[in-house]
């Protein structure tokens, strides 16, 4: 089992977690928040198969510590997120977000509906590795009960937050592509209430995936850039598992880069002095945007973990942080929560392009200056995997571009850059790169793939 990485814990269930993994680590959550006054915890779930039998498993871990389950069932993250907050009870998440069917995981957010800063993840893998749950008697364990209606009230909440009257009045068509995740319960009918004309693409429920891989990257959805073109809509949004991910596809059916996206929901938050917090493989293009806004930026290591704890040390400050999130669809907007949310991320876009009164291509064309290049590979062992991080060091320090290991190795070159660095949710080594040619790009991730495609061990 992978104990805490960068968005939690997952593994291939029944192989890296095992439903006894899923509740030792609720009963070591529990056991922490027992010991802080918390007699309650709300556990919602993704789609998938694995998902309610690790929902038992992690309900039973709560009980045994003394600590009472609200079972919200299907529900995306952002969903259980407001319930927390709504409730002042934390919360946990059965999903694995993008990984494929065969994955699942826990996520840990606290009673402000915010995911659990480092600090707290380390007390309870403390207890979880260290020590034993604080199991009650027979006669103190914890109670179990079913809520409807979360999904409803997180809709709500949505609604409450964005403009709908201007997202109404740009008579929009929107195709859904929930890919079979914890969205389908909820975003078809959030952007249908938004006053959009909606239809929809791998919008049924199912832990299998049957109409795509849960990861909204370009080469997933084929099926929506054609659907947006048969109906001419205006704008495809595609959702992860859990749905706190948004990645668009234009009204021409051409995938909109992520990095790109973001780039432009920050020009339009930004103001002199602002912070934008992102990771390390931020595109050149929010850098751009960050400059031209007179405002700074700042990196951590890649994963959602990372950028929440940033951007609560910045706010304890007295800093402003409008946005921040990544290039893969995952986008916080710190006024509305501290949290990725697919739908809201999506209707921030929408009136975006309500208000400019433009196409989304004609918005994204603003910074399709640079083109990217991610490919992974996969290693079999943790001898092959230091294996290759030895390679790819060897590589970063031959190379005559400028060096930075905030998370992995990330080379500058000036007129683009490559980064290779170790998946925290899957066994493989992930190569990024952009330049401001398709070419260029691809050399750039050659350098470092090429590094570590050959790395065996015996």
């Amino acid at each position: 089992m992978r104990v805490f990485g960068s968005s939690g814990v997952r593994g291939v269930v029944n192989d890296d977690l095992t439903p006894g993994d899923a509740t030792d680590v609720a009963a070591a959550a529990g056991t922490v928040w027992a010991a802080g006054g918390v007699d309650r915890v709300a556990v919602g779930r993704d789609t998938r198969r694995t998902g309610p039998m690790l929902v038992d498993s992690v309900a039973s871990g709560l009980a045994s510590v003394g600590v009472s389950v609200d079972r919200l069932g299907v529900v995306p993250t952002p969903g259980l997120q407001a319930y927390a907050e709504r409730e002042a009870a934390p919360g946990l998440m059965v999903t694995a977000s993008h990984n494929p069917p065969e994955y699942n995981g826990i996520k840990l957010v606290g009673a402000d509906g915010v995911e659990l800063p480092r600090e707290r993840l380390e007390a309870i893998e403390s207890r979880l590795l260290d020590e034993t749950p604080h199991r009650v008697g027979w006669d103190r364990t914890g109670t179990s009960r079913r809520v409807d209606g979360a999904g409803r009230a997180y809709v709500d909440e949505l609604l409450a937050a964005v403009d709908r009257e201007a997202v109404a009045d740009a008579d929009l068509t929107v195709v859904v592509d929930p890919g079979h995740g914890a969205g389908a319960v909820t975003s078809p009918g959030f952007f249908r209430q938004l006053g959009c004309r909606v239809k929809t693409i791998h919008a049924q429920p199912d832990g299998h995936f049957p109409g795509r891989d849960p990861e909204p990257v370009e080469g997933n959805l084929g099926d929506l850039r054609r659907f947006v073109r048969a109906t001419d809509a205006d704008l495809g949004v595609a959702h992860d598992g859990d749905a706190d991910r948004a990645i668009f596809v234009d009204e021409r059916g051409d995938h909109v880069e992520g990095g790109a996206a973001l780039a432009a929901l920050a020009a339009d938050a930004l103001g002199e002095g602002d912070t934008v917090v992102s990771a390390v493989n931020a595109s050149q293009r929010l850098v751009d945007v960050v400059t031209a806004a007179g405002a700074d930026l700042s990196l951590t290591p890649i994963g959602s973990t990372y950028i929440v704890s940033r951007i609560r040390d910045l706010l304890a400050t007295g800093e402003s942080v409008p946005v921040a999130g990544e290039g893969n669809g995952g986008i916080l907007f710190p006024d509305y929560r501290i949290a990725r949310d697919g739908a809201y991320t999506a209707a921030r876009f929408l009136e975006l392009l309500a208000r400019r009164g433009e196409s989304a291509s004609a918005l994204a064309a603003r910074y399709d200056d640079y083109v990217n290049v991610r490919r992974d590979v996969a290693y079999d062992s943790e001898r092959q995997r230091e294996a290759m991080l030895e390679a790819i060091e060897r590589a970063a320090e031959e190379s005559a571009a400028e060096l930075d290991t905030t998370d992995g190795y990330r080379l500058d070159y000036g007129d683009g850059w490559a980064l290779a660095r170790p998946s925290g949710t899957e066994p493989v080594v992930r190569v990024y790169a952009e330049a401001r040619s398709a070419d260029r790009a691809a050399d750039l991730a050659d350098r470092l793939h090429d590094a570590v495609s050959g790395i065996r061990v015996d």
